[in-house]
């Protein structure tokens, strides 16, 4: 049985939200403000916008690189449920630390560029939109974020990349962009060098459920579930199980997979610790090279709040990324 749980939550956001208190909901949990006006905030930091048709959708990102040539090679960043990449430049407090990754990847020699997920054009088993998600889940119908993200890795990030450059390609995302980050592992793996997911789970042993009634939050509408256990992702143990019988099939290896590094709290109250440990194993079991995780220790009960992205993380998360640069992929 499917329990509705919401995790709306009452917060005061400072800086890209002006002070005042805004509705900060589900995994996001990201401060909420014009779309407009934090990107024109990125901007005047001198990011800029890329603009790219693919499978008939109109879609954008933001990128920003070194003054220098790129030294770590360029890292695809994804965004959590109901955010938007503007988050990894601008916004309120509860962004900072992604935003803070950013310009310290970028004080290291990466390039960063910050992906876009589309709006109510993903959507469920039974055709109902999600709101603004990365498109994660293993479903009959094609993938809307596979060919977006193939086409940055493949034209976008060659295109900005200065002469004599680092070549290497990362990924990393938070939450559902976690579990996309993981996807992009799985199906694209021979065309990047390493990837960190953060807050996140197994996307293809995760059905997302897109039923409004099951949750209050609007961005990013529904819930997750485990394929095996049936239970929503925030319960604890919800994806411990000894059977992976539902498990969406696994691509068959192009070339190399590359190694990953998996980033998260064991009080997360969004994505149960259980999740990721799933991840980790059938990662290992599909032929990826696990590094140490990054696991900050339960301390108190689990908290929403608990699921954001961690100033904890930036620095193990970019000396994952500069180790596998140095050895050239």
């Amino acid at each position: 049985m499917l329990v509705a749980v919401s995790f709306l939550l009452i917060v005061a956001v400072v800086g890209g939200c002006g002070g005042r208190a805004v509705r900060a909901p589900g995994a996001a949990m990201q401060a909420r403000s014009s779309d407009n006006a934090l990107e024109q905030t990125c901007i005047q930091q001198g990011w800029q916008r890329v603009d790219i048709q693919v499978s008939g959708l109109e879609r954008r990102l933001m990128w920003k690189g070194p003054r220098e040539g790129w030294q770590n090679g360029a890292i695809l960043v994804l965004h959590g449920g109901g955010g938007q990449a503007d988050h990894f430049c601008a916004g309120g407090n509860l962004v900072q630390p992604q935003i803070r990754f950013a310009e310290m990847a970028l004080a290291r020699g990466f390039a960063v560029f910050a992906l876009d997920a589309t709006t109510d054009k993903v959507t469920d088993a039974e055709g109902r939109a999600c709101g603004k998600r990365f498109d994660f889940s293993v479903l009959s119908r094609p993938n809307l974020d596979l060919p977006y993200i193939e086409k940055i890795i493949t034209e976008t990030v060659p295109a900005k990349r200065p002469r004599g450059s680092n070549p290497a390609v990362f990924v990393t995302g938070l939450s559902t962009g976690g579990y996309m980050t993981t996807r992009i592992g799985g199906e694209l793996g021979d065309r990047i060098t390493a990837f960190a997911p953060v807050s996140a789970g197994d996307p293809y042993g995760t059905d997302t459920i897109c039923d409004t009634t099951l949750s209050e939050r609007t961005s990013a509408k529904g819930i997750l579930v485990d394929r095996e256990t049936r239970k929503q992702i925030v319960i604890d143990g919800a994806c411990a199980s000894s059977a992976v019988t539902h498990e969406a099939k696994w691509p068959v290896a192009k070339g190399r997979r590359p190694p990953f590094k998996q980033f998260h709290n064991e009080a997360d109250g969004i994505v149960d610790i259980s999740c990721m440990r799933k991840a980790t194993a059938m990662l290992i079991s599909n032929g990826f090279a696990a590094n140490q995780p990054y696991i900050v220790p339960k301390r108190g009960n689990k908290d929403p709040f608990k699921h954001l992205w961690l100033e904890d993380y930036n620095t193990p998360l970019l000396d994952f990324f500069a180790s596998q640069a140095a050895k050239g992929g």
